[in-house]
């Protein structure tokens, strides 16, 4: 040859005629096609198996069945029937161009791009997601769309998810189409709802329905009272938390000031909760008496039924026609088929967060910091009209009203004013202290000489040990003689050592004014109950006790109110001979030394007894 360089035709008959490759085990075995066993690079370029030929082979021209008219495939057709054709198919020739079409489809792929589509979805089908045109992206999509590669809706559903997630990573771009045609995929094939919880679509929709719910409230509130008292918040007070705390999340969802993440949010949530809330019912309010329509059909659409296409924007093909169904995503949006046509009804605005409702927000925050003195204040920015600016004022007003007015009570005590109160306290009781008592005479001096013969005679006799031991503090009781007094055992129940026992004194009028010191250890001496803290009587002690200081026709009275009966209520009237009014008010006199509050008040159905005191009343009546 010269030293020229063989073309590649020659190397390959030289191959080819060689006795020892022709003869070996690696073609012996094989069985050949109608292709060549070795190509040149240019024709390896070419090259394209025969899938790829019958797939370009489906025409977009039909032909009508016996002797019908035919016609031309729709481009959605089209790509439908070469996609099933291809369903299984697997290539492994990379490509690594870019392909870009504003709709693609197979037809619109050069033969290259066609090996290096079905390459990489291969890849795709294992698990593997790689970045690559995103024009091949979309056309995986149309796949799963119209069901090509999956058995079920319920693995196209999680295909067309998994797929989602994992390219949105790489180009971000694809939520704009990819999530419209995974909610249209649950609801054309009828899959429950509950599959897209954690998508946008559902929680836009709560939010708008907590709006919906909060603007049907204003409206009932202006409906039962057009003229709102002054100074009175749209919201009750004390706050409802559970339910203002739904209609706080909806207006932090759908604003675009971001509420919940507000610093006097975190330090106040309470105030900035409830103010922002009673803004938006008056706001609410407002727009159901001075404008056409409602606050959220201005600011988020009017609910309506507008016809509907099922994966808009995208390569779908119906090969039957949709049964006639109705699908409920949620309250407030709804899709129903009806003879193939579709209709979506919703609220049909905008699906995104309104800057109307975010800049009101921003209002609330920044006025309620300035009330509250916070140390973060906002800027203003824009004009806020007037009429927004006083439903504002106002609500804040409220809740800083009703706080004063709710506040715990600080009390300080100054215990530097304690010395003085004593003094004045000292003069006071030195003014009631009658000649006697001053003189060191009377009653107390008499009451010091017994408790001098008491303990004189203690230490002589052991036997009088149980006798009561005395002091100018009060006197003690031993366990022995406490039941001679006149406390009985069910009183003496419960006395701890905040009370007191002291010598009544007074009640010992028998004690002769002559009895010397060392005679009569004052044994009928009565014994007072005292609250130490108070030092009032808890009950009267001594004869008084067991018999209270009520007429007869009274104690008929309080019987008669105590059993009910009527007609012996009007006998114990008449025999008083005075009007009920004042018969009350003379039992309740009597006896308030004793309960220490009225026990008869005027009921719905006229004089009763209160029921705090029934107890008491029946023991006292028992022992009358």
């Amino acid at each position: 040859m010269n030293g020229a360089k063989p073309n590649a035709r020659e190397v390959i008959a030289r191959i080819l005629a060689d006795e020892r490759l022709s003869t070996s085990s690696h073609f012996s075995e094989r069985v050949y096609g109608d292709e060549p066993i070795l190509t040149t690079g240019r024709q390896m370029a070419s090259y394209l198996p025969d899938e790829y030929r019958r797939m370009r082979a489906v025409s977009r021209w039909q032909e009508g069945e016996g002797g019908a008219d035919g016609r031309w495939l729709s481009e959605a057709e089209l790509f439908y029937r070469q996609g099933t054709l291809m369903a299984d198919f697997e290539d492994d020739c990379p490509y690594h161009g870019t392909f870009k079409s504003y709709f693609p489809t197979y037809n619109a792929m050069s033969d290259r791009q066609l090996r290096g589509y079905f390459t990489w979805r291969a890849a795709v089908r294992r698990g593997i997601v790689e970045e690559t045109s995103l024009s091949f992206a979309y056309v995986y999509l149309y796949e799963l769309i119209n069901g090509i590669g999956v058995a079920d809706p319920h693995e196209g559903f999680r295909a067309l998810e998994s797929f989602w997630r994992s390219y949105r990573e790489i180009a971000p771009e694809i939520d704009r189409f990819a999530s419209v045609w995974l909610q249209d995929y649950v609801v054309y094939h009828g899959l429950p709802a509950e599959l897209l919880e954690p998508y946008k679509a559902l929680s836009f929709d709560r939010s708008l329905m907590a709006l919906r719910a909060a603007d049907e409230h204003a409206r009932v509130i202006a409906a039962q009272a057009p003229k709102r008292k002054r100074g009175i918040s749209a919201l009750p007070l004390p706050a409802r938390a559970s339910e203002e705390q739904e209609l706080f999340c909806a207006l932090d969802a759908l604003s675009t000031y971001h509420l919940a993440g507000s610093r006097l949010y975190k330090q106040q949530p309470d105030a900035l909760r409830h103010v922002a809330c009673a803004v938006f019912v008056r706001m609410s309010s407002y727009y159901q008496r001075q404008r056409s329509s409602s606050l959220i059909e201005s600011w988020f659409g009017e609910e309506v039924s507008l016809s509907y296409t099922m994966f808009g924007s995208a390569m779908f093909f119906e090969p039957e026609l949709h049964a006639n169904a109705v699908y409920e995503l949620d309250p407030i949006h709804r899709y129903r088929c009806d003879q193939g046509r579709w209709t979506c009804e919703r609220f049909h605005g905008s699906r995104s967060k309104s800057p109307k409702l975010g800049s009101l927000m921003r209002g609330v925050d920044r006025c309620l910091r300035e009330a509250l003195g916070f140390e973060h204040p906002l800027k203003v920015t824009g004009k806020t009209p007037k009429y927004v600016q006083k439903f504002i004022d106002e609500e804040i007003s409220a809740w800083l009203s009703w706080q004063a007015a709710h506040a715990p009570r600080h009390i300080e005590i100054d215990v530097g004013q304690l010395a003085g109160i004593r003094a004045t306290a000292a003069v006071t009781c030195d003014a009631l202290l009658i000649e006697e008592e001053r003189t060191g005479e009377g009653s107390l001096l008499e009451a010091a000489c017994a408790h001098d013969a008491v303990e004189e005679s203690r230490a002589n006799d052991p036997a009088k040990e149980n006798w009561p031991r005395c002091s100018e503090q009060g006197c003690e009781v031993s366990s022995a003689a406490f039941s001679e007094t006149s406390i009985d055992s069910t009183q003496a129940k419960g006395l701890t050592g905040s009370h007191t026992l002291r010598p009544n004194i007074a009640a010992s009028s028998h004690t002769s004014p002559g009895t010397h010191c060392g005679q009569n250890p004052l044994p009928a001496t009565s014994f007072a109950v005292l609250d130490a803290t108070s030092n009032a009587p808890l009950k009267p002690a001594g004869p008084a006790a067991s018999a209270p200081p009520l007429a007869v026709h009274e104690l008929a009275y309080l019987s008669a109110l105590l059993s009910g009966d009527r007609q012996a209520i009007q006998d114990a009237r008449t025999a008083a001979g005075v009007s009920e009014d004042l018969l009350m008010d003379a039992i309740n006199e009597a006896l308030f030394d004793m309960v220490g509050d009225t026990v008869l008040e005027f009921g719905a159905d006229g004089p009763a007894l209160i029921d705090d005191y029934r107890d008491d009343v029946e023991g006292m009546l028992s022992h009358a």
